[in-house]
Order: C-alpha cells, then sequence, then structure tokens
C-alpha cells in the first residue's frame, strides 16, 4: 500500500514464498515495505526486519480497512485495534 498525503494512493497483495524469516526481511524492502502492520510476529522474524530497515507495528488486528485507516490517520497507537492480550484494557461488567 502506498500512503501519501494522509491518503491511500494504492494497494496490492505480493506473495512471500519462503518461510525463511530472514529471505522474507530480505523481500519486503525489495518490494517498496517500509512498515509492516501485523498481529503476532516472532522475535527471529522481527530482529530481522528491523536488520532490514522495516519498521513494525506488532499486535493489530481487526478489518483490513479499519486497520489501514487506522493507519493512514496515525491511531494505530490509540489501543483500539490491539489484539487481546496485548495491552488493551478490558471491559469489565460492573459488580455489585
Amino acid at each position: 500500500m502506498d500512503i501519501r498525503n494522509g491518503a491511500e494512493q494504492s494497494r496490492h497483495e505480493e506473495p512471500l514464498r519462503t518461510r525463511n524469516p530472514f529471505e522474507r526481511a530480505h523481500a519486503l524492502p525489495k518490494l517498496g515495505v517500509d512498515l509492516l502492520v501485523c498481529g503476532m510476529i516472532s522475535r527471529k522474524q522481527q530482529a530481522a526486519l528491523g536488520q532490514a530497515g522495516v519498521r513494525i507495528v506488532p499486535h493489530i488486528c481487526g478489518p483490513i480497512d479499519e486497520v489501514i485507516a487506522a493507519c493512514v490517520a496515525d491511531r494505530l497507537g490509540d489501543g483500539d485495534l490491539l489484539m487481546p492480550g496485548c495491552g488493551r484494557r478490558r471491559e469489565t461488567p460492573d459488580r455489585e
């Protein structure tokens, strides 16, 4: 996805054919990826991506259009799209 001037310019999918974390990390910058928004990520994959210069926003979940809108609006850090158990406060019913 390409974001410029606060708006999505284009989007496409590209399969990563290897499961090797270092090969994946090497492939992403070649595709123009500089930011990866993802759910869970292994420490090995995170380290490899960091070495490749790719910024990572982990623990994000939700409908893709909501995730993209939050990314464009720089709201990924507000917690609304955090995966359960990843720092979001749980709603608990009032106890009497």
